[in-house]
């Protein structure tokens, strides 16, 4: 196998991500707000639909590595799904983003659980496959970290589109409905092309029968259980995933309902935006989009950093400064946001940027060392059940966080598209403040016990 891979190669194999980004930040960011302020359903049985799409979601992921393990055709073990799942891709976003004309909650929340269940079906059948290649196209120890650059430089770049195209898109077109429509089939073919362009931009080494794992589909997952370092970095990884969600479902809620009206008018001369006659509401858009391009744009700055840094001083504390940057933003955001005017509230979500661009390519490239450690110590590779397992925790995640959101939601008496009462505004503060604040704290301590650095890595592969 070889270690060093060519520029093209990596691009090659980054590229998907900028869709694969752009699928998470458009439901981390606008999944929830998308189903209770368009389609119209309370924020209770929002929350539960995408929980339940996302279980579903994470059920299936284990499947799928499973099912990639052991796939032996022409084009390769991972790059068939890829090929596969393009067009659904795109057609399944169209549909989740065309809001039904259904009236009754009961029947609207079964209508959004349905149709997240597809859409995540999808994602499952090309990100999984993609997620596995890692390990299949080096075994170099910071080969990976550099490969892994190159896919989350392109993640940003989707995550960026995901964050700031959407609202662009939907008001460009006449209703609020049919705007999101098109936004969901516009992304979605962009989701779909990359898909493409990683299907021929990579190739996999030739696999034989002897290559598939023996074990069975339990016994698969016992074995990747019971590897030390890939659980503590599992469960830290779905740790990260639940405080980051947190955060990018509630951002705009804040923006919108929280962020003074006093400092949003401020916006009229604001640097790229500079309209004396714009609303409020949409300066709020306006601040909503420049808080997540801030943000985003940071994060993509600081991954060639991260990269670096790793080099220095390893993944894992790599990992952990996104844990302690993104704790102190959460605390900040949550207690003073509110108080300061815009530029000093951008320059808080420029500082948890920071974090979130420490977080992006640490964990992937600690995945596949963990995948090596077992391999060394069995003598069977299972890649597509360590990532089926990975996509798992990640979308539980997720699942766990949004449905956690709603709930507060409800229970504070959120009302969409209305000034807000006391408690309402108090449940939007404590989602994006104490309770991811408290999440990335507990992801920080665990990470301690992780033990797989370089030198334990180079003595484990007899370098």
């Amino acid at each position: 196998m070889q270690k060093k891979l060519s520029a093209g190669q990596k691009l090659g194999f980054g590229i998907f991500d900028l869709g694969g980004n752009m699928f998470f930040t458009i439901m981390g960011f606008w999944c929830l707000k998308y189903l209770t302020d368009v389609v119209g359903l309370v924020a209770a049985m929002a929350g539960a639909a995408v929980m339940i799409g996302k279980i579903w979601d994470a059920v299936t992921d284990p499947m799928m590595g499973y099912i990639s393990d052991r796939t032996i055709t022409r084009l390769g073990r991972r790059r068939p799904y890829l090929l596969i799942g393009a067009v659904p891709m795109m057609l399944t976003m169209w549909l989740f983003f065309t809001a039904p004309d259904i009236s009754n909650q009961l029947w609207l929340m079964f209508w959004a659980m349905g149709v997240l269940m597809l859409v995540n079906t999808v994602q499952t059948v090309i990100n999984v496959p993609y997620a596995s290649l890692t390990p299949e196209l080096t075994n170099d120890y910071h080969e990976r970290t550099s490969l892994n650059g190159y896919r989350f430089g392109c993640a940003v770049f989707g995550t960026i589109l995901g964050a700031a195209a959407v609202l662009p898109i939907v008001s460009s077109f006449n209703g609020e409905k049919h705007g999101w429509s098109m936004m969901g089939l516009i992304l979605g073919a962009v989701m779909a092309l990359v898909t493409l362009l990683t299907f021929f931009g990579t190739k996999e080494k030739k696999h034989t029968r002897e290559d598939i794992p023996a074990e069975g589909f339990f016994s698969t997952y016992k074995a990747v259980f019971s590897n030390k370092p890939y659980v503590i970095l599992f469960i830290t990884y779905g740790l990260h995933l639940t405080a980051v969600t947190f955060l990018q479902s509630i951002l705009a809620y804040y923006t919108e309902y929280i962020y003074p009206a006093e400092f949003v008018m401020r916006l009229r001369t604001f640097p790229l935006i500079g309209d004396p006659a714009a609303g409020e509401m949409a300066l709020r858009e306006a601040l909503t989009n420049l808080s997540m391009m801030g943000l985003l744009l940071t994060a993509m700055l600081c991954i060639p950093v991260s990269v670096f840094v790793s080099k220095k001083i390893g993944k894992k504390w790599t990992y952990q400064i996104c844990f302690i940057d993104l704790f102190i933003a959460c605390a900040a955001v949550s207690t003073v946001g509110h108080l300061l005017p815009p530029e000093w509230f951008l320059c808080l979500l420029l500082f948890a940027g920071i974090g979130v661009g420490f977080s992006y390519v640490a964990p992937f490239a600690m995945v596949p060392d963990t995948v090596e450690f077992d391999a060394v110590k069995t003598g069977e590779r299972k890649e597509g059940a360590y990532y089926g397992m990975w996509t798992f925790i990640s979308k539980c995640g997720i699942a766990l966080s949004v449905f956690i959101s709603g709930i507060i939601l409800n229970i504070g008496g959120y009302v969409p598209k209305v000034i807000q009462t006391p408690s309402a505004r108090l449940a939007i503060r404590l989602i994006i403040g104490p309770i991811p604040a408290f999440v990335f704290l507990c992801a920080f301590i665990l990470m301690q016990f992780y033990t797989l650095d370089e030198k334990t890595y180079k003595k484990l592969m007899g370098q």
